[in-house]
């Protein structure tokens, strides 16, 4: 299923957060799509924790090897210098501090970093899985989720009221309103999606959020 128009944009513009030369995670759910939005001869070495560095895009059933598959089950490519290993080696090398980046979904973001993604009360869980590993040893913590569940309420909150995956780990969030930095003293917007106003995203926001000074870039 194609995704909306909005995260879409979402998702182009989180991959922008990726560096030449880096090695970076894309967890479960919409940071995997973010494979899609890299160019074909970009420098990067993706990482996904079931055992495979040197992801190419994700393609259809029809085109696709059904033994390949990232953590989240999508169908993937290979490109040249791909790995493939045990999950043991996968963890050694998120334990060991090797990732530059992990991109992760999210259930809430408090505004001092607290990340909640793995477990909603009362609802089916299979675990944590890597998430808290990740979350606590990638150098750089970035989520990817829309703005409000589906029910219109805030992900980016005061303070998380699920489980929580990590710590005061998350630095960055990409939503379909807007990015938004997490700072010493809270939530601090970067920048706006096209067609939302200040007044919408703070509406949209469970927690006070910072502006900058001037005009805001859009994406």
């Amino acid at each position: 299923m194609a995704l909306s128009d909005a995260r879409a944009r979402m998702v182009a513009r989180a991959a922008r957060e990726i560096a030449p030369g880096m090695v970076v995670n894309l967890g479960i759910g919409l940071p995997t799509k973010v494979v899609n939005h890299l160019p074909s001869d970009f420098p990067v070495c993706l990482h996904s924790e079931n055992g495979l560095t040197g992801i190419g895009p994700t393609l259809s059933p029809e085109r696709a090897d059904r033994n390949l598959i990232d953590a989240g089950g999508a169908y993937v490519s290979t490109i040249p210098g791909s790995a493939f290993f045990d999950s043991a080696v996968s963890f050694a090398l998120v334990r060991s501090g090797r990732l530059d980046l992990t991109l992760l979904g999210a259930f809430e973001v408090a505004q001092n970093g607290d990340l909640a993604n793995w477990k909603i009360p009362g609802k089916f869980s299979p675990g944590a899985g890597g998430a808290i590993e990740l979350a606590q040893k990638a150098r750089r913590v970035v989520v990817i989720t829309t703005h409000c569940d589906r029910k219109g309420n805030p992900k980016l909150l005061e303070t998380c009221s699920l489980p929580l995956t990590a710590k005061g780990r998350v630095a960055r969030i990409y939503t379909d309103l807007a990015v938004v930095d997490v700072t010493d003293q809270g939530f601090a917007l970067v920048e706006l999606a096209t067609g939302i106003s200040e007044a919408e995203i703070r509406e949209a926001t469970g927690a006070p959020l910072a502006l900058p000074q001037g005009d805001i870039p859009r994406f």
